[in-house]
């Protein structure tokens, strides 16, 4: 059984852990399948916003996808979760991104 396969099997058991939902997306991402990593990436967004860690990379991913508009908007919101949830590094990743856009 390979890596996705395993992923996959573990999130089908769990499908509300966070970070199986984005080990997924970053799986697919690194398979250059960016449709699909973009759908986990939503999902946790819709489903676990506070899990900041899904900002920068759904914001970069976005950029990879010619989607400036949207990684402002992402990068934006993943600022103002973190604010919200207290994490200061993740806030200057984000806000670093933000100026690189």
């Amino acid at each position: 059984m390979n890596r996705l396969e395993q992923l996959l099997n573990m999130h089908q058991a769990n499908p509300t852990d966070a970070f199986l939902t984005f080990a997924l997306a970053k799986e697919y991402e690194g398979m250059g399948q960016d449709n699909q990593a973009l759908e986990f990436y939503v999902n946790l967004r819709q489903t676990q916003p506070e899990y900041v860690g899904l900002y920068y990379h759904l914001g970069k991913l976005y950029e990879r996808m010619g989607n400036a508009e949207q990684a402002n908007e992402v990068y934006t919101a993943g600022i103002d979760m973190c604010k919200k949830v207290g994490d200061r590094h993740a806030m200057n990743e984000l806000m670093g991104a933000l100026d690189e856009l």
